[in-house]
């Protein structure tokens, strides 16, 4: 016989099992969340501002080169360090595929060692690159894939026009140009100190990139390690991008940048823009603590402050009209 107490399946009186412990509670009133969204609307709209004017300070000058292989512009003169950009429009480096075709255990060489894989298996590595994977013979190709086959090869030259009858070359400077974890984090060359036999049997003509600029983008400009091959190995989420070329070397009558006067841009067309109805230029632009002439941040805390702003005087309005007055459950509210 079991005798049934009145606390019999019930838990324990303490402030724990009751659920009695003390607690904070966030109380909100209309004063505060008003006060939030203004103090929120004020700050992206402050940000803004300043992003804008920040964007407004720096200089860019837009040339576009095609189809034209020589240019002459004049224009007033650039103080500070100088960066030289080339611009294409209408060029898809956010395709799926395109962005797929590519070896990373190719172009690492810390991941094959970590994996105690050999080198040069995986500088084989290209089944992850059609169709830019192997040749017609069957030769693997180096560096394999859509990305590094379409490399924009075009070489821009930037004359100085000194006098009437002397022109000098702008100084421009090809290293520095990547991100840090690109340069020595993501790409690697093979270990051996010869890329001629480390690379030895593999194919460096294929795409639009001719056979004599692809052994000296081998031989000569580093391989793997190549300043522009990685600048253009990081894809671009739009169509119209631009990606870092050179940087001005600020030496000689270029100390203070570039001073104002006529220059040549000398560009030799090797990569073509018909194919894909595009376009192509080329730019030189300032930087400021914000980055560069892109109004883009600024317009986008601009845009949110104003419409925090909006929604905080909505909000308010409905407060004011309706504070002071008492509502019963069966009262419908008609705003």
């Amino acid at each position: 016989l079991i005798w049934a107490t009145p606390n019999h399946g019930l838990p324990e009186n303490t402030a724990v099992k009751q659920q009695q412990l003390p607690a904070c509670r966030l109380q909100l009133s209309a004063t505060g969340i008003l006060s939030g969204f203004f103090a929120t609307g004020v700050f992206c709209l402050g940000m803004g501002v300043i992003l804008i004017l920040s964007a407004k300070s720096s200089t860019e000058i837009e040339v576009f080169s095609f189809p034209y292989s020589l240019l002459t512009v004049c224009f007033f003169p650039i103080q500070g360090n100088v960066y030289m950009y080339y611009k294409l429009y209408g060029f898809y480096q956010n395709l799926h595929g395109y962005l797929l075709s590519r070896s990373n255990s190719q172009l690492l060489e810390s991941l094959p060692r970590a994996l105690l894989i050999p080198l040069s298996s995986c500088i084989q590595d290209v089944e992850t690159c059609a169709p830019f994977s192997k040749s017609h013979d069957g030769t693997p190709i180096a560096p394999c894939g859509a990305i590094a086959n379409s490399l924009f090869n075009d070489t821009i030259i930037l004359s100085y026009k000194l006098n009437s009858s002397v022109h000098i070359q702008v100084p421009m400077l090809r290293s520095g140009i990547t991100w840090w974890t690109d340069k020595y984090v993501k790409f690697r060359n093979p270990s051996s100190s010869n890329l001629s036999s480390a690379f030895a049997g593999e194919i460096r003509a294929s795409g639009q990139c001719s056979h004599l600029f692809m052994e000296l983008w081998f031989y000569v400009w580093g391989g793997f390690l190549n300043d522009d091959f990685i600048v253009w190995m990081r894809t671009a989420a739009f169509p119209t991008f631009k990606k870092l070329y050179r940087r001005l070397s600020r030496t000689q009558h270029f100390i203070e940048g570039l001073p104002a006067g006529n220059y040549s841009f000398n560009v030799s067309y090797n990569f073509p823009v018909t194919r894909f109805q595009g376009e192509k230029s080329v730019v030189l632009s300032t930087l400021t603590w914000s980055g560069g002439h892109s109004l883009f941040l600024g317009l986008a805390y601009t845009v949110t402050g104003a419409m925090t702003w909006l929604a905080a005087f909505s909000m308010m309005a409905v407060h004011l009209k309706l504070k002071g007055k008492r509502f019963s459950p069966d009262d419908k509210v008609k705003l």
